[in-house]
């Protein structure tokens, strides 16, 4: 008999193998992506992932963002409030991320740059480098990899990361006005921001597949992810389901514009493999090693391909780069990942802290402005998740940050107006 998604959860402790493989898989399937075009450069790297190859490519990416969604959906249920759960991902992807760039920029920028020291610190590139580690991305240090096959940029895997502390943005947002514990509210977003996107897609015609997996695909797949985590009492693991997912997900790519339509049935898929709990290969799980391959990846194939012609070849940099990659990923977790995570167990007293000073006793406060505040609570969360559905670059991430605030505050006003009519009626 098929197992529900929480019965499942619940009979293995929610520490299931699977999605451990998965992340594992993914982190060394974006390196394998990556070995083609960092090799040879883009045009020939577009040549070779056609056809049936690309609907590997183009599934990668929202498995990815499907997984971080069921997942984080899970710490969100854990966490008592949104505090404690932005403090969990801040330590989780802050100080790695934070490390990988200054190793980059001040360590290894200046061995392979083809500028002098004090030139290479006075451009522009070099200082505008460091906001990566806010998720404001930029690509360039000043004279590294000029010569590579795919020139310049020193790690074109971090595009994604705006697209990731956008879904957090938003699905705090659905947090505060409910949604994100109102599931049908939910469904409904999805369902929204699929329908905007096919129907973008269809205008876009054959060249909405061009760019394979997009930001509005990678923010609807961990939105899907959320949401089978929020139906997991209801959406049974069938193996029958997951094989009309895969095939779903394979008749999807093979259309134009079908990659915009893949988010669900690969949240299925990645929810169905995550669940399974095969045995742990002990040294490839003796710490979470998957987010450190996913940082140094990209750089240490471009430092590869940089050492000259004779390495300008997928097998090679595949074969040199794969062990290298894992050995600084697991230097990473051991010196890093692992010791910032123990610091959560400070979150609570700052948790306590910060939520003691909201404890309010005041004079009561009409009706009327607590339904005003609501209505601006309603608003300013509705916009700000269409506007992170939306997930253009250029939009960035100010204006998704400026939403959260101003439905921060709002939201606050709306608990300080309740506590105070309570306090009257008491």
């Amino acid at each position: 008999m098929n197992q529900t998604i929480a019965a499942r959860i619940r009979d293995t402790g929610g520490r299931t193998s699977g999605f451990d493989y998965l992340r594992i898989i993914l982190s060394i399937s974006v390196i394998i992506r990556h070995s083609t075009l960092i090799s040879y450069g883009p045009a020939v790297d577009q040549n070779i992932w056609t056809g049936g190859m690309d609907m590997i490519s183009h599934s990668i990416l929202p498995i990815f963002f499907a997984l971080s969604g069921f997942l984080v959906a899970g710490s969100l249920d854990r966490c008592p409030t949104l505090i404690s759960f932005y403090g969990l991902r801040t330590l989780r992807i802050i100080p790695a991320l934070g490390i990988e760039v200054l190793l980059a920029a001040i360590v290894f920028g200046p061995m392979l740059s083809t500028l002098d020291l004090m030139s290479y610190v006075s451009q522009p590139q070099f200082r505008a480098y460091f906001l990566n580690i806010v998720g404001d991305i930029h690509y360039l240090l000043p004279g590294v990899f000029t010569n590579n096959p795919n020139p310049l940029k020193v790690n074109g895997q971090l595009w994604t990361v705006p697209y990731e502390l956008q879904c957090y943005a938003a699905l705090g947002a659905l947090v505060a006005i409910g949604i994100a514990k109102k599931r049908t509210l939910l469904l409904g977003v999805v369902i929204l921001g699929q329908g905007l996107w096919a129907l973008e897609a269809y205008h876009r015609g054959a060249a909405g597949a061009a760019n394979g997996a997009t930001g509005a695909v990678l923010v609807l797949s961990f939105l899907a992810g959320l949401l089978l985590y929020l139906y997991r009492d209801v959406i049974v693991l069938s193996r029958g389901i997951f094989i009309a997912a895969v095939a779903s997900c394979i008749g999807l790519l093979l259309l134009a514009h079908g990659t915009y339509l893949i988010s669900v049935p690969a949240a299925y898929i990645t929810v169905y493999l995550g669940l399974l709990n095969p045995g742990k290969v002990k040294y490839l799980f003796s710490g979470d090693y998957s987010y450190g391959i996913y940082l140094y990846g990209y750089p240490v194939q471009q430092v590869f391909a940089s050492l000259g012609p004779w390495a300008h070849n997928w097998y090679l940099n595949l074969l040199v780069c794969l062990p290298v990659t894992f050995i600084v990923a697991y230097l990473s977790w051991t010196f890093v990942e692992k010791p910032t995570l123990a610091l959560r167990r400070y979150l609570p007293k700052i948790e306590s802290t910060l939520t003691r000073g909201f404890n309010f006793h005041a004079p009561r406060i009409e009706n009327v402005t607590t339904r005003l505040f609501s209505f601006c609570i309603f608003l300013t969360g509705l916009g700000s998740a269409l506007l992170l559905l939306n997930a253009d670059e250029e939009m960035g991430l100010f204006t998704a940050a400026t939403c959260l605030l101003l439905l921060a505050a709002s939201s606050r006003y709306q608990t300080f107006c309740r506590s105070a009519n309570r306090a009257a009626v008491n």
